[in-house]
Formats: structure tokens, C-alpha cells, sequence
């Protein structure tokens, strides 16, 4: 299983980190134990600046190469929240010497995704809903119709460079309002008004 997450998907998120917007989909990859299925993440001992970054998962059903962007509806059904933890420290040092990002953002349990996935049969895409609030406030709130790059040209895009396999999960990308986490806080994501993600850190 791959995890494929892409980076400044939303135009108010790269401004906040005045980052350029992208001309194509930036992608990077996590690895398998990257993804934390369980409602507990343990604060690691190697940042002091941990980022929550909330996004839209979603999740590959079947196996495809090269698709193109008017047939890549047909490899998802279902989605989810993650969240795509950065330590952000980390990443600053990395940029500062001109050096892959991999170790602030693909460490173990950096992926946390939701307890459930939720069918998008009769649903747009491109016109959900989603948010995150921190110890009961809301700190990230977001629409994927504010995508600079749609899901379905995200896929299409991707599938040239390596073949999708079945579970597979692609990391969408994160609105504006990314901030630091600490010991104690609790993190609830949710599609609409249904939450899927409950997170305690420690």
C-alpha cells in the first residue's frame, strides 16, 4: 500500500506558508506505517514544532496505470479525513539546506486517518465539506471545491508515474489554518457534519 499525499492543493494554504503555487501536482510519499488507524498518536521526542494538516483521503479500489482524468472516477468510491503531521522544525532545516523533506513529514504514525470511509455514491467530489477542531474549536475548515487541482486530474496525473494499487490512499491536501499541536490536545475531523477521525495526543 502507498501513500500518496500532495502538497499545496489549496491556494490560501500556500499563501499562509508563502509557499508558490504549484503549475502541476506536488506529491510526496509516506510509508506504510506512516497510516495510524488507532485514536491515540504519541507526540515524538525528535520536533518541538508538530503541524496538524487536515485533508481529504482518498481511497484507490482498483489497480491502474496512465488513467486518463474522464475515467479516474471509476477507481474510488469512498473518502475519508487524515491528517498529515509535519514536523515543521524538521521540514525548516530541511528547506534551509536543500534537503528532501521525507524525515518531517514520512515518520511513523505521521498519517493518521479516519476510523471510517464514507461512500460519495450521489455525492460530488469536488463540492465536500470538511473541517478540524482542536480540543472543541474549529482550526482548519475547507471545501474541496477550493482544489487548485481536482481529484480526478490528481489521479490522473499521479498514475503516469507509478501504477495505483487497490488501497492505495491519496492525501488530498490541506486548506488554510494548519497549526502546532501539543501533549494533551484532542483532534476531531469530519466530512459534512459526520465526524470519522478522533485523535488524543500524548
Amino acid at each position: 500500500m502507498k501513500v500518496i499525499c500532495i502538497g499545496r492543493n489549496y491556494e490560501k494554504h500556500a499563501n499562509e506558508l508563502n509557499n508558490p503555487l504549484p503549475k502541476e501536482p506536488m506529491f510526496f510519499m509516506k510509508p506504510d506505517v506512516a497510516i495510524l488507524k488507532e485514536n491515540t498518536f504519541y507526540y515524538p521526542d525528535f520536533t518541538k514544532d508538530l503541524h496538524y494538516e487536515c485533508e481529504v483521503v482518498v481511497r484507490i479500489e482498483k489497480v491502474g496505470k496512465n488513467i486518463e482524468e474522464k475515467f479516474a472516477h471509476n477507481y474510488y468510491s469512498s473518502i475519508t479525513i487524515g491528517i498529515d503531521f509535519t514536523a515543521r522544525d524538521l521540514q525548516e532545516k530541511c528547506k534551509e539546506n536543500r534537503h528532501p523533506w521525507e524525515i518531517s513529514k514520512s515518520f511513523e504514525n505521521s498519517a493518521p486517518i479516519g476510523s471510517k470511509f464514507i461512500s460519495i455514491d450521489n455525492k460530488n467530489i469536488q463540492d465536500i465539506s470538511f473541517k478540524l477542531l482542536k480540543n472543541g474549536e474549529i482550526v482548519q475548515i475547507g471545501n474541496t471545491k477550493d482544489m487548485i487541482f481536482n481529484v480526478d486530474y490528481m489521479i490522473s496525473y499521479i498514475s503516469q508515474f507509478m501504477t495505483l494499487k487497490t488501497g492505495d490512499l491519496i492525501f488530498t491536501g490541506t486548506p488554510e489554518g494548519v497549526g502546532p499541536v501539543s501533549i494533551g490536545d484532542y483532534l476531531e475531523g469530519f466530512i459534512n457534519e459526520e465526524k470519522v477521525l478522533n485523535l488524543r495526543i500524548k
